[in-house]
């Protein structure tokens, strides 16, 4: 859309909690840096090894997963291997079956977020995939990162 600034890049401080990401030779595309589909693979590792280190989920035996229903993402500046990304992560909206949580990639020792983006998961039991209320202790994990 002519005319329309772009939102400017998030900082640091605007996300709760992270994790570290090694990138991997072939994450690069031939234009030298990591490939689009890249971002959401390092989306979702961080906010599932959130839940996972808060044991607000078992991927293995839990009755209730999260299956990904919606997702974007905004690039700001390149990453490229051999870079050193920290994923933060934020809730940005804590439904009764859903949450839309936010993800920062950072490069190296840099505040400001490189990409940023979202995703919602709706959590369904695992058999008959029926959305499902938000157990007590995914609950509370999520409310301890919400903005």
């Amino acid at each position: 859309m002519p005319g329309k600034e772009r939102t400017p890049p998030p900082v640091w401080d605007d996300y709760r909690d992270g994790s570290s990401i090694t990138t991997r030779w072939n994450d690069n595309d031939p234009y030298g840096h990591v490939n689009n589909a890249v971002y959401y693979f390092w989306f979702d590792s961080a906010v599932n090894r959130y839940l996972i280190e808060q044991s607000a989920l078992d991927i293995e035996k839990s009755d209730v997963i999260g299956l990904v229903v919606q997702t974007s993402c905004e690039y700001f500046a390149p990453i490229a291997f051999p870079d050193l990304v920290e994923a933060r992560i934020r809730v940005e909206k804590l439904g009764r079956t859903s949450v839309t949580y936010g993800v920062g990639l950072f490069r190296g020792d840099e505040k400001t977020a490189s990409a940023a983006g979202s995703f919602t998961h709706v959590y369904v039991d695992r058999e008959n995939r029926r959305p499902t209320p938000l157990s007590a202790p995914l609950r509370s994990a999520l409310e301890l990162i919400t903005l």
